[in-house]
């Protein structure tokens, strides 16, 4: 089990091919980052604190995961949604609406910036992208870009992506492409494995939502270990 993959996020297709999976998780070393519970927003979900009178630094950790632009679901580990969100509604594409960001200030980690976004079709099917936005190895003067392009979905496959490899101090960014894995039918079942694969002492909150591709419903779970 990778101890502290910091934040991660997965897109996929249900094994009967009719529902289409997005997975995001935080997870947090210290307490502010720990003191965070998703919630609700409109057809998304934002991070909010958990005790507002022990939130700090707001800037890198307050900010909304998940967004839906009509047929496509925007999923990220930062406030560059907004930023996909606002360039794909502009008729930009997915890559051109990164190009106005970079990987986080936060040296010396400089954590990556990891998005995704799933294009639900007319007849049916979807396809999906996943973009890191990182340094070169810790060298914050060089941006590194990467977006991996998945056309059509699988069923019963999925890619996830996470901010780092491990531990450590520097925090050691992803590499290599998006990790193929297996999706289920089940999102109870699927939420559940998913959680409990989380190392228990860094896990935050976990996201999971099945979409129709029938008629763009969706059915959505929320586990926040802060209640």
């Amino acid at each position: 089990m990778n101890e502290y993959p910091g934040r991660g996020l997965a897109i996929g297709l249900t094994p009967d091919g009719r529902k289409a999976v997005i997975v995001y998780f935080i997870m947090g070393r210290s307490e502010n980052s720990r003191n965070r519970i998703f919630v609700e927003d409109g057809e998304g979900i934002r991070t909010q604190a958990f005790d507002e009178s022990k939130m700090e630094d707001p800037s890198l950790i307050i900010y909304a995961p998940v967004r839906v632009l009509g047929s496509k679901t925007i999923v990220t580990n930062g406030d560059q949604t907004d930023t996909i969100f606002e360039g794909l509604d502009s008729q930009k594409t997915f890559e051109q609406s990164l190009r106005a960001r970079r990987f986080e200030p936060d040296r010396p980690n400089y954590t990556p910036r990891i998005s995704g976004v799933l294009h639900r079709l007319e007849d049916g099917s979807f396809n999906y992208a996943i973009s890191i936005l990182k340094s070169a190895d810790g060298r914050p003067e060089s941006d590194q870009r990467f977006t991996f392009s998945y056309a059509p979905a699988l069923p019963g496959e999925g890619h996830f992506i996470s901010t780092y490899m491990g531990n450590g101090n520097p925090l050691p960014s992803f590499e290599g492409e998006p990790v193929r894995i297996a999706v289920e039918d089940d999102l109870d079942g699927f939420t559940e494995r998913i959680w409990n694969g989380l190392n228990p002492d860094n896990r935050v909150s976990l996201f999971t939502r099945f979409i129709n591709l029938s008629d763009g419903t969706y059915e959505s779970r929320i586990v926040n270990k802060n209640h």
